[in-house]
């Protein structure tokens, strides 16, 4: 009825969009990417709705042949977006930036409000974003922190974030959810 993408430890192969790995020390899984990249496929074609988290963001934007920083926080203006891993979980999902809503975007009509706070755990972020991809939200500095498939027939959408924390408690993670179920139970 729908699919989900959730984050995960491993990065996608930068072979994947023409790179070398930069970052010998974290995992890539090529099992996943290639099963991931033909469930994206299908999903777009059969018109199954898709929301893509974390890594699942990533791997879309790849998808669509957008490539990615490795290091996201060693690359220009850009800031450390991974978590303070000597924190207690509970510290490092919660909440710690604001992202800006493309107002032309899906999110922004479903939040009805210009900013939203999220949580920050990842390494990795968009360089290029993927062709027929478009901006749905950005970090302070400018990363982008979400995108929705440009045309598709069904929702097909991906954050940066993990709006899975605490969705029971968190109103917009909860507006998002229930956006992607309802496209799911058509």
């Amino acid at each position: 009825d729908g699919i989900f993408l959730p984050g995960s430890v491993a990065n996608v192969d930068p072979v994947r969009y023409g790179q070398t790995q930069q970052t010998p020390d974290l995992p890539t899984d090529t099992q996943r990417d290639e099963t991931v990249f033909q469930i994206i496929q299908l999903a777009i074609e059969l018109e199954i709705p898709l929301l893509g988290v974390c890594r699942g963001f990533q791997e879309m934007n790849v998808f669509f042949g957008g490539t990615l920083h490795q290091e996201v926080h060693n690359v220009g203006p850009y800031f450390d977006h991974r978590e303070d891993q000597t924190q207690s979980q509970e510290i490092q999902y919660q909440p710690v930036h604001d992202i800006h809503l493309n107002p032309e975007g899906i999110l922004s009509k479903l939040a009805g409000v210009d900013t939203v706070m999220v949580n920050s755990i990842h390494g990795q972020g968009i360089d290029q974003l993927g062709e027929g991809l478009l901006v749905e939200a950005t970090a302070p500095d400018g990363l982008i922190e979400a995108f929705s498939v440009n045309h598709s027939k069904s929702f097909a959408l991906a954050v940066q974030w993990h709006p899975e924390w605490k969705a029971k408690t968190n109103h917009f993670s909860q507006i998002l959810f229930k956006e992607f179920m309802m496209a799911a139970s058509l």
